[in-house]
């Protein structure tokens, strides 16, 4: 079943993603040590961290190649990369921050703190808004870890419940205007329903694989689990969310 489809795939690990994953993956984990880590230590968000090319291309390696990317860029004529997030993961993942609600804390235990990527909260009271118009999402594995070891989770599907949501989110809206478009409450009104009615999948990765995700995919990350295992700098993914020029394009892309 094709990520367009399922709104997820995992793509076989294949010459050229293994050529990236070398060249790139002493520099990420590097970047990734020099990064604040947050929820009690366990979690490297690592934004922007990996300092790649336009192209992918990081210390000299390969350009960024691969089945994955090539479908992504088919389907959306989305090529342009920016600086690849770094994520990584450690034992006990998650933790929780001093200044973490409990309730926050709770939906990252029990509900994988899923979530829709380009939403970001502003202001004040944290409202969010379609900032980031994501084309698609690729992830590349850097290190090994147990396939518990707080592997990707995602809500098989989500991507139309989330597509329908927002075309009447944004009804009568030009695009320019969509980012200042309150969708708090739709946001968490069809991830709610999400966690009700689609499947849950764990995703584990190893090196050389590559995952693509639909732009519209409600996804997470689960709990570490006790005994869960892995290479000594965590479980490290990089992540590729370019966006569209036109927001337009958010809507009306596949």
């Amino acid at each position: 079943m094709s990520w367009l489809t399922a709104g997820w795939q995992v793509f076989p690990a294949e010459p050229a993603v293994e050529a990236w994953v070398a060249a790139a993956q002493m520099p990420a984990l590097t970047a990734a040590q020099q990064e604040p880590r947050r929820h009690g230590g366990t979690w490297c968000v690592g934004v922007d961290a990996l300092p790649n090319d336009a192209m992918g291309r990081v210390a000299g390696g390969p350009f960024l190649g691969g089945a994955a990317y090539a479908s992504a860029v088919q389907m959306t004529d989305v090529a342009t990369l920016h600086r690849a997030q770094v994520s990584v993961t450690y034992p006990g993942y998650p933790g929780q921050d001093a200044d973490e609600s409990d309730a926050n804390h709770r939906f990252r235990l029990t509900r994988d703190a899923a979530h829709l990527d380009g939403l970001l909260p502003l202001g004040r009271e944290r409202r969010r808004h379609l900032i980031e118009p994501h084309a698609w999402i690729l992830g590349v594995p850097l290190t090994v870890a147990d396939p518990d070891a707080a592997p990707l989770v995602v809500w098989e599907g989500s991507h139309r419940r989330v597509r329908r949501a927002f075309e009447a989110a944004f009804a009568g809206t030009s695009p320019e205007n969509f980012a200042r478009v309150d969708v708090t409450d739709i946001y968490k009104e069809v991830r709610r329903d999400v966690l009700k009615t689609c499947a849950r999948v764990e995703v584990p990765l190893i090196p050389g694989q590559s995952v693509l995700l639909h732009r519209m995919l409600i996804h997470g990350v689960a709990p570490w689990q006790n005994g869960a295992r892995s290479a000594p700098e965590g479980r490290a993914i990089a992540y590729f969310r370019p966006c569209f020029d036109d927001p337009a394009r958010w809507l009306s892309a596949p």
